[in-house]
């Protein structure tokens, strides 16, 4: 539980079910509360989850089970996030990555 396989692409519900550690049925009805699921269709029309899917799934768990936090909770703060251009992983969005950038330069000029 918890643990997202290397060498894997997609997983289907049954198994990113396993994953996160909830019942399928949770998994359907987090894709309709948080636009941040989106998993994509497999030709037999099976939910299939990428591993950015499984990714955001564990932290919505998190923030659910963990923190204690309400849906509209948890939403708000997966947006705030979103627009801040931070990841639960803490990467940055490629805006701020350039903004860093010129900033370096214009200390070297």
């Amino acid at each position: 539980m918890g643990l997202i396989p290397d060498g894997k692409r997609y997983f289907r519900i049954g198994e990113a079910s396993r994953i996160v550690g909830v019942e399928p049925y949770v998994l359907r009805y987090w894709e309709s509360e948080f636009q941040q699921l989106k998993p994509c269709r497999a030709d037999s029309n099976q939910r299939t989850y990428q591993k950015k899917d499984l990714e955001a799934l564990l932290s919505i768990k998190k923030l659910l089970y963990d923190e204690k936090m309400t849906i509209e909770g948890a939403r708000q703060c997966l947006q705030r996030q979103a627009s801040a251009g931070i990841s639960e992983h803490g990467s940055f969005n490629s805006g701020e990555i350039k903004e860093a950038l010129y900033e370096i330069l214009e200390l070297l000029n």
